[in-house]
């Protein structure tokens, strides 16, 4: 990667290629030892968020480091369990900005996990003064699965609820009745919290509510007043249980389109919805010799199960004669980087970057592999940008992002910073956002580039800085920033005769789009707009995870067997961040002209190159360097 690349450009690739999955690459190669646990390896893709933690001493003009994950001897930040720990990256003043947004804190010392769910049921049975039971609550079923596994949580809930009346009144804590609709408050929480994820998991998250229900109904002799709280279990345990077969039937008639690995026009211009991992996809794996088999697959399916798929697709190929042997799943980015899957590894698919493809072959024939011969060669050409308005083009990027935006569970960015391949949960929706925030940054570079007027390259210029000021007017920062920093890229930003082309009024537009892109000052530009919007509104979605990531590595989980719930605090206002930007609905679009249509179709089946090495080629043939 050219080392003029923004900081912010490598974030964006790092988080969206294969490198999460395998740990890096190794001199091309990703390490075939597989060194490390699933977690570490999904922290070493995040440790590459450090370049955001840069700041400019104004002294010196220089940058300096804030905080480095990888480091081996990191500074010490104040204690974790001191009364107010903050990110040591933020200035006084954007502190200011972060507090008005925090409702009210949580005054729960460190503890182990389970008194912590005591003293949530306290607090929802109201004998905890002195607390904010909304937010604690809140805390609690954002963060718990960060200390207190799902299974241990429900067991907990299950046995507070089954203890004998007498035992918990001896000890003067809550008589029966509040100390049964404390457990039954928390699990209804808990239960509309998960419950898109919940559903889901089927059987395995039913056993929770039924179990709860059949133990209340032994209750309402002794309790009559529970009768409600045991008819709302009943509706729970419906609701969670398996799909009905009509439902079972509707998602498999609909192509759930992944960006890039399997295209269908009629797929693309349906709304988007929330991926589960039960999905059936289409996907291409290619062989060595550039030829693929299509399989169906579930989309969190194991990577032994893809190749069992595509062994079988091969046996009855007339293409390949002969069976292979042992098969490896490769992904194969445009740049011919490799990263080797490990047989027990799920969900790979939204993990794969922009021109990064799946290829089955046989361990010897790993070095041989190659990137398809289109990702390599570019054809010069007029854009179809021409013929569509900035306005249109604008629309439907605004439009598409809130669809992806509003798929992400809240809980998935807790589940990517924190959990990374051992979370119960996977990030899917989270990372298909990564991805379309990356594939937008190229696409702006690959349009440009492949244009080989000069005039038709200066009002492609001026067309993308209008969209660039639209998605901002629009509060779309995903695609607004995204625009600019392909702008930024440095195979654009050196074509003199195209940007001496474009007026002045653009000039100093893009410069104010500059401004905001700016990482100094731990992004204060950025984070001055963005405080100044009203939802709805779509946030750059790589700097909350970097925020998130500051909050994890700054600052102690455990302290021995203690969490430290004041970090479990701020990570939900942090998410609680998130959810107001969600709190209002934008207003979607709904013509089916024929132009529209084809505009649609374009901006959710963009056509780039992420090869960044191809770019400069493409740059330097429209413009040498004596130029």
């Amino acid at each position: 990667m050219p080392a003029g690349m923004k900081p912010l450009e490598k974030f964006l690739k790092k988080q969206t290629t294969a490198l999460t999955r395998a740990g890096g690459f190794v001199g091309g190669v990703a390490d075939k030892a597989g060194g490390g646990t699933g977690a570490s390896r999904r922290r070493a893709s995040l440790s590459r968020v450090v370049p955001f933690f840069r700041e400019t001493s104004p002294e010196s003009g220089q940058p300096r480091e804030v905080f480095s994950p990888d480091s081996e001897d990191p500074p010490s930040w104040p204690s974790a369990t001191g009364p107010d720990v903050r990110s040591p990256s933020l200035s006084s003043d954007e502190q200011s900005s972060e507090a008005s947004l925090i409702t009210e804190r949580t005054p729960l010392p460190p503890d182990t996990p389970d008194n912590l769910t005591l003293a949530l049921l306290d607090s929802a049975a109201g004998k905890r003064s002195g607390v904010c039971t909304e937010t604690l609550l809140d805390d609690f079923m954002l963060t718990h699965h960060i200390f207190l596994a799902a299974d241990r949580f429900q067991q907990v809930l299950l046995q507070q609820f089954s203890l004998e009346t007498e035992e918990r009144e001896a000890e003067g804590v809550m008589d029966g009745a509040e100390r049964k609709q404390a457990v039954l408050n928390v699990a209804f929480r808990y239960l509309d919290t998960y419950r898109e994820l919940l559903q889901e998991e089927g059987e395995r998250s039913n056993s929770f509510p039924k179990e709860l229900y059949l133990c209340a109904v032994q209750e309402l002799s002794r309790h009559p007043e529970l009768v409600e709280d045991v008819l709302k279990l009943q509706r729970w345990t419906e609701i969670l249980h398996t799909p009905s077969d009509e439902e079972k039937e509707s998602r498999k008639k609909q192509v759930r389109p992944l960006f890039r690995h399997f295209r269908r026009i009629d797929a693309c211009l349906q709304p988007r919805e929330a991926f589960r991992g039960s999905d059936e996809i289409f996907c291409r794996v290619y062989t060595p010799d550039h030829s693929y088999v299509t399989i169906r697959s579930r989309l969190s399916c194991r990577v032994g199960e893809i190749l069992a798929l595509v062994r079988e697709k091969l046996q009855y190929s007339e293409d390949q004669p002969v069976l292979p042997g042992n098969l490896i799943l490769v992904a194969v980015t445009s740049a011919g980087e490799k990263a080797v899957f490990r047989p027990s590894d799920e969900a790979v698919f939204t993990t794969l970057g922009v021109n990064t493809h799946l290829f089955a072959c046989e361990p010897t024939e790993l070095e041989s592999l190659l990137p398809l011969p289109e990702e390599i060669h570019w054809t010069p050409g007029d854009s179809k940008l021409h013929d569509m308005s900035a306005e249109e083009v604008a629309n439907q990027l605004v439009v598409f992002d809130w669809e992806l935006f509003s798929c992400v569970h809240e809980v998935e960015f807790v589940c990517y910073v924190f959990h990374g391949e051992q979370s119960r949960w996977r990030p899917l929706n989270l990372e298909l956002v990564l991805q379309r925030c990356s594939e937008v940054q190229h696409w702006v570079a690959t349009e440009i580039l492949q244009c080989q007027s000069l005039p038709k390259r200066v009002q492609l210029l001026r067309k993308f800085i209008k969209i660039a000021a639209l998605c901002k007017q629009q509060q779309d920062l995903l695609s607004f920033l995204a625009v600019v920093l392909g702008l930024d890229n440095p195979a654009v930003s050196r074509l003199r005769l195209t940007w001496e082309g474009l007026p002045g009024k653009f000039r100093k537009q893009f410069q104010q789009f500059e401004g905001v892109a700016d990482p100094s000052r731990n992004h204060k530009s950025y984070r001055d707009l963005i405080t100044s919007l009203r939802p709805p509104l779509i946030p750059f979605t790589p700097l909350l995870l970097k925020d998130l990531t500051f909050l994890h590595e700054s600052c102690k989980t455990f302290h021995g067997e203690l969490v430290n719930f004041e970090k479990m605090h701020k990570v939900a206002d942090m998410v609680r961040i998130i959810r107001r930007y969600r709190s209002s609905q934008l207003a979607m679009d709904t013509e089916t002209s024929p132009s529209h249509l084809q505009t649609k179709a374009y901006v959710r089946q963009l056509q780039v190159i992420d090869n960044q090495n191809l770019l400069f080629d493409m740059s330097c043939k429209l413009e040498p360097k004596d130029t």
